[in-house]
């Protein structure tokens, strides 16, 4: 059996496998396979204001924005919390209230 590495925020030796990522069940901290340890500093995404974004930061969405394929849209100033840094063109994955999962481009967000 292969030895899981200890969490990198608090060297928790608990960690499981969660698909492709690795979970510390003692502080929620979740980060990738591949990385050695702090997949967060790869990515290198900023917000509106140049602020550097983090897996589980909160945000805020500074303009309003159409869902496609529906009427509904996510106002300005709708704060979504604990988000996830994905590679790509929309690089946020999100959960927004009362609408669901969805991925947001950092220029429409500032960090909280």
């Amino acid at each position: 059996m292969n030895e899981l590495p200890n969490c990198p925020q608090c060297d928790s030796s608990y960690t499981y496998e969660d698909q492709a990522m690795l979970v510390c069940p003692e502080c929620g901290h979740e980060w990738s396979k591949d990385s050695t340890g702090d997949s967060e500093g790869d990515l290198s995404i900023k917000d509106s204001n140049g602020n550097p974004l983090q897996d589980g930061d909160t945000i805020t969405v500074i303009k309003d924005l159409k869902i496609k394929g529906s009427s509904q849209v996510v106002k300005v100033g709708t704060k979504v919390k604990n988000i996830r840094l994905v590679d790509g063109d929309h690089d946020i994955d999100c959960k927004i209230p009362g609408i669901g999962a969805m991925k947001l481009k950092s220029e429409f967000v500032k960090k909280v």
